[in-house]
């Protein structure tokens, strides 16, 4: 087939498909259902994978299509950008390399740890194309037919969803729904992954599936995720975590960490500081009954101070637990989901640990945060 040669090298537009029929296409070029990408952190723990990671294991296993065009939305921050330069099989995704492997060996591997009780989760995340949710139900179908217990999440695409497959993914085994909202408002959204990035998503949708998932997987069973980075105020962020948990929707915490050749590539990331002091509120908003009116906020929208008991606060913080990565959790309710280097290189600080922080990691966040007595009373 003189097109065949063709097919791994470049993106292909959807203008410019070539008419291959999706069994040609898998056996041509592993893609899912059949083969599936997976982070390099779980890789390792599943034994795909030489090396370690330092100072924990990983404890979900986050699995991701593989399609030979890659991604079909334009999201300005991400590595899987529909108009970023190169090959699609060669991106990064959160700047983690993502190996291919064959989908049963994975689910063979799961089965293998899961008797070990040393897998916490799976995750299966889709990427935005018209195969994608049919490979989603099958691919969670393998997962559950080695691995019969093992909690698994799907996080999809919401522009891809609508009431019925949200059915069929419960009905396949997957108990939480997550969904990338990634930006905090309606304009910061518009403008990295809806039609101001030349991407296909919408606001106003994303909400009505997130609305729909949680009525049918029930309370803190749907997420949220919500990028620090992307030009919001903290008094965005704040408001969104508010809203988030006052209609029981999980809100799972990402640092911006630039990708090369993406078009956001150059913007900066967030001051440390920033990072901490919002990984802060949130955790006092979520698990301390934080109120709204404590937050207070320089004339930009950044945090200045918290009026709350100053023992609540310290202890929060000698706790270690707001400063930790936010994800999924286990059957036991404790975080499974802790992306080691998913916002950070190695060498580089931690934004979000993958491990409970003590002693001088605590010492250390403290002085990131640059307290100087402004919070707490």
């Amino acid at each position: 087939m003189p097109v065949a040669a063709s097919l791994g090298k470049g993106r292909i537009m959807e203008t410019e498909q070539i008419k291959l029929s999706s069994q040609e296409q898998s056996e041509l070029l592993n893609i899912s259902p059949d083969y599936v990408r997976i982070s390099m952190a779980a890789a390792i723990e599943l034994g795909l994978k030489p090396g370690r990671i330092h100072g924990c294991g990983c404890g979900c296993i986050n699995l991701l299509q593989n399609y030979p065009e890659g991604c079909f939305a334009n999201c300005s921050y991400c590595g899987l950008a529909r108009e970023r330069p190169g090959l699609a099989e060669d991106n990064s995704f959160i700047r983690v390399d993502w190996p291919l492997f064959s989908t049963d060996l994975v689910a063979k591997k799961i089965a293998e740890k899961e008797a070990e009780s040393t897998v916490g989760r799976v995750c299966i995340a889709q990427v935005q194309d018209h195969r994608a949710n049919d490979d989603l139900l099958d691919m969670t179908r393998r997962i559950r037919k080695h691995a019969e217990k093992v909690p698994i999440s799907a996080l999809a695409m919401a522009t891809l969803l609508d009431k019925n497959i949200l059915k069929e993914i419960k009905t396949a085994g997957a108990d939480i729904i997550g969904i990338g909202m990634d930006a905090s408002t309606e304009e910061i959204f518009y403008n990295t992954r809806g039609k101001g990035a030349k991407g296909p998503h919408d606001w106003d949708y994303h909400w009505e599936i997130v609305h729909m998932a949680r009525d049918m997987y029930g309370s803190f069973k749907v997420n949220c995720h919500i990028i620090i980075g992307l030009g919001e105020t903290d008094e965005d962020l704040i408001d969104m975590f508010y809203k988030c948990f006052s209609q029981k929707i999980a809100c799972y915490l990402f640092s911006f960490n630039p990708e090369p050749s993406t078009v956001l590539e150059n913007a900066p990331r967030q001051p440390i500081k920033r990072h901490r002091r919002v990984q802060l509120a949130k955790y006092l908003i979520e698990e301390k009954g934080l109120k709204r009116g404590a937050i207070q906020f320089d004339e930009n929208g950044f945090i200045t101070s918290i009026n709350s008991n100053e023992i609540t606060i310290q202890n929060t913080i000698n706790e270690g637990l707001p400063f930790m990565t936010n994800g999924c959790p286990d059957r036991d309710g404790v975080m499974a989901c802790n992306r080691p280097y998913g916002s950070y290189r190695p060498g580089e600080d931690f934004r979000d640990y993958p491990f409970k922080p003590t002693g001088d990691e605590l010492n250390l966040i403290r002085e990131q945060m640059q307290l100087n007595g402004n919070m707490g009373n």
